[in-house]
């Protein structure tokens, strides 16, 4: 039964003493002050798995730190997750009743527990994902569109995904994720197989890849929660988040923003952990792991770690220029400077190491009016990268500028722009081609694949 169930909401009730609890679904805290807090809190639960008209799964937690998983249904039944234990029984002998919605007065129900000594062995097995009817896949031809150059109009699978979203490829291109319109949350290997699937909520935003513990995992957020699956068919981690937060993949791995400047967090271990030692008018500008790389205007750089004492990086100057204008932004390993040039409002654009500091690639003086405006466009890979007219190749450190061009999207090492309204591509140090203006650009190259999007449907195009 339990394998079915949904891995959200995410429920935990937290039972203090003999008259208070706290029960908290989907991060929303529910503070119980009861006779029986048990039965209270159950009833809460319950209610919620009513509005939802399904059972939900929950962990109880005792007063002494000993945890429980369970099942709830809408009608108040309750049920103990089998777990493959050393010794038994451990929990419960839970009595199922029914509560109609509200407390029968002079009733009392009481949950027996049965336990050994000791904390509980640890499961054996993570939980894993229900099993869940796939989406309809089926090969087509994209006729709406010019494709994109390099590939067919053959589409060796399709599948329509929830509308205003959009796919997610891994970064080594083994794998896509999608929102699909019947609120799942689906990942295809890069011939349209799922791998696997899950339920999500209402209103979570497009997924993203990302790092979490070192490892790679797929992420999705709304207004209250983290939601990230490490795949392989693990149930998705749930991490409730702060009032008015907002989640930003910049880096390589989440940061959770406070609401007013109030500070960020990293997540860890299923966790928020507070971003310590921020110095005094610096900014946030990603999270690497559990490393959050912030700046002041000028410089210099920080690097901060919960338990770890602030790290600070110097700039080291690209040739020619020796003071900071301003630090622009940043994105994995990298960060955007604007450096003071000679000539009024005249800035040397440089990207430079986040590891170190040191000047990766340096772009001609351009002026500072036209420069701020310019968009940071880099490839998943790290091999090139737009910054607004200059056009950068990492692996030889050689820029050109591209006037009046703008980066819109990149893949593999062609960037997309435009210039003067006309749709171009482009690879740093080589030449533009036109292409039409209404191309269906790629979100990415799965295997022998680009996924284009068009009306709520993605596309695997095929080579020639």
């Amino acid at each position: 039964m339990a394998e079915k169930i949904p891995s959200w909401p995410k429920v935990s009730i937290h039972l203090y003493d003999d008259h208070n609890a706290e029960v908290k679904i989907a991060g929303r805290s529910h503070p119980v002050n009861h006779h029986d807090p048990r039965q209270a809190a159950l009833q809460l639960v319950s209610e919620q798995a009513a509005q939802l008209g399904r059972p939900v799964k929950a962990t109880a937690v005792e007063a002494d730190g000993t945890s429980w998983p369970l099942v709830i249904h809408p009608d108040g039944e309750v049920e103990a997750i089998e777990i493959a234990r050393k010794k038994k029984p451990i929990w419960p002998i839970v009595v199922a009743f029914s509560l109609a919605g509200v407390l029968i007065a002079g009733t009392t129900l009481w949950l027996t527990v049965l336990r050994p000594k000791g904390p509980p062995p640890p499961p054996k097995a993570s939980p894993t994902l229900p099993a869940l009817p796939p989406p309809s896949i089926a090969p087509d031809q994209f006729s709406a569109r010019p494709v994109p150059p390099g590939w067919t109009p053959k589409a060796s699978w399709t599948v329509d995904i929830a509308a205003n979203s959009q796919p997610a490829v891994s970064p080594d291109g083994s794998e896509v994720a999608v929102l699909t319109q019947d609120k799942k949350i689906a990942v295809f290997d890069t011939e349209g197989k799922v791998k696997w699937q899950d339920k999500v909520p209402s209103g979570v935003d497009a997924p993203v890849y990302t790092t979490i513990d070192g490892k790679p995992v797929l992420a999705v957020a709304n207004d209250d929660t983290l939601y990230y699956w490490a795949g392989n068919g693990a149930e998705a981690v749930e991490v409730a988040l702060p009032n008015s937060s907002t989640v930003q993949f910049f880096g390589t791995s989440p940061l959770v923003l406070l609401a007013s400047n109030a500070g960020a967090s990293v997540v860890s271990g299923g966790e928020l952990k507070p971003v310590p030692n921020q110095p005094r008018l610096s900014t946030m500008l990603l999270a690497e792991g559990q490393k959050t790389l912030m700046a002041r205007y000028e410089g210099p750089l920080y690097w901060s770690e919960p338990g770890q004492p602030l790290q600070t990086l110097e700039l080291k100057p690209p040739k020619g220029v020796k003071d900071v204008e301003r630090i622009v932004a940043a994105s994995p390993d990298r960060v955007l400077v604007f450096w003071k040039a000679a000539g009024q409002d005249m800035v040397v654009p440089a990207v430079h190491s986040s590891a170190d500091g040191s000047p990766k690639a340096t772009c001609a003086a351009a002026n500072v009016n036209d420069s701020q405006n310019w968009q940071w466009l880099p490839d998943a890979s790290r091999k090139v990268a737009a910054w607004g007219e200059c056009l950068i190749n990492f692996s030889t450190g050689k820029t050109s500028l591209y006037p009046n061009f703008r980066p819109l999207s990149v893949t593999g090492t062609t960037i997309y722009g435009s210039v003067n309204s006309k749709l171009v591509t482009v690879t740093p140090g080589g030449k533009s081609r036109t292409i039409p203006t209404d191309t269906a650009r790629p979100w990415g190259v799965a295997g022998p694949h680009a996924i284009v999007v068009h009306d709520d449907v993605v596309y695997a195009l095929d080579k020639p």
